[in-house]
């Protein structure tokens, strides 16, 4: 059976192969009457007609194709993202390509070093901004998500409220009574994890303890540097914030090793509320970050990029998710 053409689509329908152009490739309005365009698309739905998208890219000098690049494909917040991102690209006909950076956040390698043509446009999540060097060009337009918004390379940017995301967290700790504080801070070196820390620091008074311990982004080294952190000498934290939901397993694992109950001796927080911060047990406190709306928003910023609309935006709302691993400051 052959592949029914643009040519048979207008011949069932009645139309002129320019007026199903128009309808197929999305320009109808304001030339062709609604009533028109949707016995076209009926038409070509009941013939089982599919475009030539090869063709077509040709044709337009696009290929309808964005590239996605992550630090890692472990981690579920950037499967969330591609989940958004996908879903508003299919929306227009375009396709998203996801790229694991071999370096992490590191400088990211060009995955289509000799085929350039094959991209439309990149979504960087939660990557440094000069890392990215071999993939912004001046023809190949960039977004960044959960990075520094000063950033001039990028065509645009889609953030989310980090700081105030930390300042829910502060502030029903402070609530609760703690004032000695243990910070778990991200080894890795990002835009986000600095705006965690900075907002910490900047929203503890002058009666409070903060210490700071960096740990890699895994739970057994989440779980060492915790151990360490809690059996060093002087006052024992009574609460611990965590950059990420994985360290905040860690830093349970480790209270539970030496002893301590979780909130009862120790309240821990996270943060992103992936499916592990309902895993583990008490489930944990953490901000919940919605990582589909980041998708969402970044594939929505490159469509405006490339129809050559600004782009702006208010960083995403984040939200404190209370559960049972933290609660009232032990009484002395």
């Amino acid at each position: 059976m052959t592949r029914p053409t643009s040519r048979d689509v207008a011949t069932a329908a009645g139309v002129s192969q320019a007026t199903v152009s128009l309808v197929l490739g999305d320009k109808w309005r304001g030339r062709v009457s609604e009533r028109t365009a949707d016995h076209v698309r009926h038409t070509a739905t009941e013939l089982g007609y599919r475009p030539n998208l090869a063709a077509r890219n040709l044709r337009l000098g696009s290929t309808r194709t964005a590239l996605l690049v992550v630090p890692a494909l472990t981690n579920e917040f950037f499967a969330r993202v591609y989940t958004g991102a996908a879903r508003i690209a299919a929306r227009h006909g375009f396709g998203v390509v996801l790229y694991p950076s071999p370096d992490g956040t590191g400088p990211a390698r060009d995955p289509f070093a000799s085929a350039r043509a094959a991209l439309d446009g990149v979504i960087a999540s939660s990557m440094a901004a000069d890392t990215l060097h071999a993939l912004a060009t001046d023809t190949l337009p960039l977004v960044m998500l959960d990075s520094d918004p000063t950033a001039h390379t990028a065509a645009a940017h889609v953030n989310l409220a980090i700081a105030d995301g930390m300042r829910q967290v502060t502030e029903h700790l402070l609530t609760h009574g703690h004032r000695r504080i243990l910070h778990l801070a991200s080894a890795v070196d990002s835009w986000t994890f600095t705006v965690r820390a900075d907002a910490l620091t900047a929203l503890l008074g002058p009666h409070t303890e903060l210490r700071t311990v960096r740990a890699p982004l895994t739970v057994d080294g989440a779980r060492t540097a915790t151990e360490a952190a809690l059996a060093a000498p002087g006052a024992r934290p009574t609460a611990i914030v965590c950059d990420d939901d994985i360290l905040a397993a860690g830093a349970c694992k480790a209270a539970r090793r030496l002893g301590l109950r979780i909130p009862e001796d120790l309240s821990v927080t996270g943060f992103d509320d992936l499916a592990l911060a309902t895993a583990v047990e008490p489930e944990l406190t953490t901000v919940r970050l919605p990582a589909e709306h980041v998708g969402e928003q970044g594939m929505t910023a490159l469509l405006a990029v490339l129809e050559g609309t600004p782009w702006t935006a208010d960083d995403i709302p984040v939200e404190l998710v209370v559960r049972d691993s933290s609660g009232p400051a032990p009484t002395p």
